[in-house]
């Protein structure tokens, strides 16, 4: 049975408050955050994703979720794109999905050839290296969830029309490729689960369990992170408050249904 949803935000609530702590520290220090988001099509990683940002300033804590890469991205080194959107000194950036596109779907659906796959799977290694020894704190999350699970997601998107826009041709395709993603995933995971860079794997059949443990995680692999917020002074007004004035428009009243 799925965590209740009462259950799950009383459990993320105190987790929130350290993520607040967590970014307000990130700020402080200069520190520089990446947090990959990896797993199969509805393994829930936007839901992760907004569980950890949904409180965070979106000037300091940026979603990165990049398209299919433009011709003149795809004569570019495969990892310069994503350079281009590494956090500066204080920032956090989360990436739905990142260059481990080239290890899962453009392998899987023949995007990418077996020497461009072979070669990636070589250098991602050595580009993480880089990165971490810049300073750069590396997480990278893989969100598991079994067939059954992915098939009863992908119907419900299917039949809600709020969702239907997260269900892609490649979504259909990869329905009957369930074996060849798993051979992929467990070779990239072979290949790029390194001691500078290693590999979370977190159970999502259940996402709200999921999201949790995913950031009780993600909390405890950062520096101690307690940050006392900046005293400020909010004195009085010293006058009556001032309403709001529309000149020659009338507001629209609230609506009363």
């Amino acid at each position: 049975m799925g965590m209740k949803r009462k259950d799950y935000e009383a459990a993320l609530a105190p987790l929130t408050l350290e993520l607040v702590s967590m970014a307000r520290w990130v700020k402080a220090s200069g520190a520089r955050v990446v947090v990959l988001f990896e797993g199969r099509d509805t393994a829930g990683k936007g839901g992760a994703i907004g569980a950890v940002s949904r409180d965070l300033n979106p000037r300091q804590c940026r979603t990165v979720a990049l398209p299919k890469p433009t011709e003149a991205e795809l004569g570019q080194w495969y990892f310069q794109r994503y350079v281009a959107h590494l956090p500066t000194a204080g920032e956090i950036v989360l990436f739905d999905r990142s260059w481990y596109n080239r290890a899962g779907v453009e392998t899987v659906m023949g995007y990418a050839s077996p020497e461009q796959v072979k070669a990636f799977l070589k250098a991602a290694p050595a580009f993480e290296k880089l990165l971490v020894d810049d300073g750069i704190l590396l997480f990278k999350y893989w969100l598991a969830a079994d067939q059954e699970r992915q098939e009863e997601r992908l119907r419900e998107r299917l039949d809600d029309p709020l969702k239907r826009w997260k269900l892609s041709p490649i979504d259909l395709a990869a329905r009957a490729k369930y074996d060849d993603y798993t051979r992929a995933r467990e070779a990239m995971l072979k290949a790029t689960h390194t001691k500078h860079a290693p590999w979370t794997l977190v159970d999502f059949n259940d996402q709200r369990r999921g999201r949790l443990t995913l950031i009780r995680d993600l909390l405890s692999r950062v520096p101690d992170t307690h940050e006392v917020p900046e005293a400020i002074d909010f004195p009085e007004l010293g006058r009556a408050p001032v309403k709001e004035t529309f000149g020659v428009l009338k507001p629209i009243a609230d609506w009363e249904g």
